[in-house]
């Protein structure tokens, strides 16, 4: 008989079409083939209701609850009274709670996983000091806070640092009480662990995974894009601050200058829910937002450079991962490059100021780097399989070993 497993999302894990629910569902997945497990989701998107009845494919059990933004935004205010980190009351559920205590009871549950900080709450009491308890943090998201106060004025400025400085408390905490805690990556676990200062505290990684058998070039893929033009696309959901502010800057500061040095060129936007800030740079000549594609990887092969321009960015960036697996040459800022297993100059490119970045675009597209490209496959293939990554990930539940 299988181990039981209790798996508590933020977000349902399915489909696997964003960052956060890539990897949520390849834990889920994978896990599946070891435990019994009994999920705990919650579903932000009214779309995304009919994917659960897919989620029976993977549980024993699951428990969904709706989370409607706006009512989540007005109870996350709570935490001001408080003194928690906003993001706490805006996931707190009582139908959840009641859901959890009654599972773990009912099915004997000893092995807990918990994906993002906010659902640690509902496992954190002393009722639940006996089960083996393993965070995956992903990111350290409140580093992501004090990034994105720095971009905004007061008062939100104040707001996010406040979020950022809670949080961090929050996610230390949760450390302390949980067996391990994961990460995206080797140096988003660095990061957390010279944070927190406390080497009783079991910090580790387990890398994000790609599907390198669908991430690949396939001849019948239809080329979105016309014959004579030459193609800088940008993939993502556009409805994700850290996006958005991507490709803001990319099409006012760097593309007018790359468009004055090639004809026909276009920057292309790809991904759902654009923001009306990311429609509205359509009004540049040359940018096309696409908004919602049912497959992306014909706008990925068909594109002559792929840009990563973050300027906020925790973790992994899933879109940098998904256009090296097919061979693409991918341009990234810093912040793009950050926790990857890649070498710059060999399977992509690094570019900092802005005349790097007009240069080395113009470079890759007028001048292709086959090799380069063959190098960013195989980058991926050698440190990106999720199957890999789930046996570290099992590990992390074996007694006394550590992941």
């Amino acid at each position: 008989m299988k181990s039981k497993l209790l798996y508590l999302v933020h977000r349902i894990p399915y489909p696997p079409n964003k960052g956060d629910k890539i990897r949520s569902f390849h834990w889920l997945k994978g896990l599946s083939e070891s435990y019994d497990i009994y999920l705990g989701a919650f579903v932000d998107d009214e779309n995304d209701w009919q994917y659960v009845d897919q989620l029976n494919i993977y549980c024993a059990g699951v428990h969904i609850e709706k989370l409607t933004p706006k009512t989540s935004k007005i109870k996350s205010l709570k935490g001001l009274l408080t003194g928690e980190p906003l993001t706490i009351p805006y996931y707190a559920n009582q139908n959840m709670e009641r859901w959890v205590n009654e599972i773990t009871q009912k099915e004997k549950i000893n092995d807990i996983l918990v994906f993002s900080s906010s659902m640690a709450q509902y496992v954190d009491s002393d009722i639940y000091s006996n089960c083996r308890r393993i965070v995956d943090f992903v990111d350290m998201d409140s580093d992501k806070w004090t990034q994105y106060a720095e971009k905004k004025q007061w008062p939100m400025s104040w707001v996010y640092r406040r979020e950022a400085r809670t949080l961090f408390q929050y996610e230390k905490n949760t450390a302390r009480n949980f067996d391990v805690s994961l990460f995206v990556s080797s140096k988003e676990a660095e990061l957390f662990s010279a944070e927190i200062k406390d080497a009783t505290i079991q910090v580790d990684h387990v890398n994000n995974g790609v599907d390198t058998a669908y991430f690949t070039n396939n001849e019948d893929f239809l080329n979105p894009y016309a014959k004579d033009e030459k193609i800088i696309v940008f993939t993502g959901a556009m409805d994700y601050w850290a996006n958005v502010d991507a490709v803001k800057w990319f099409a006012e500061e760097i593309f007018p200058e790359l468009k004055n040095k090639i004809e026909h060129l276009r920057f292309v936007i790809v991904g759902s829910k654009p923001t009306g800030e990311v429609l509205d740079l359509q009004s540049i000549d040359g940018v096309k937002v696409t908004g919602f594609v049912e497959d992306i990887r014909p706008y990925i092969m068909y594109a002559d450079v792929v840009v990563a321009p973050m300027r906020i960015a925790r973790g992994i960036q899933n879109k940098v991962l998904e256009a090296m697996s097919m061979g693409k040459t991918v341009v990234v800022s810093p912040q793009g490059l950050e926790g990857l297993n890649a070498e710059p100059g060999k399977d992509l490119i690094l570019s900092t100021l802005k005349q790097d970045w007009v240069e080395q675009v113009t470079n890759a597209i007028n001048q292709p780097d086959r090799e380069m490209a063959h190098n960013a496959r195989t980058c991926v293939m050698n440190h990106y399989s999720w199957y890999s990554n789930i046996v570290k990930l099992l590990a992390c539940f074996e007694e006394q070993k550590k992941c």
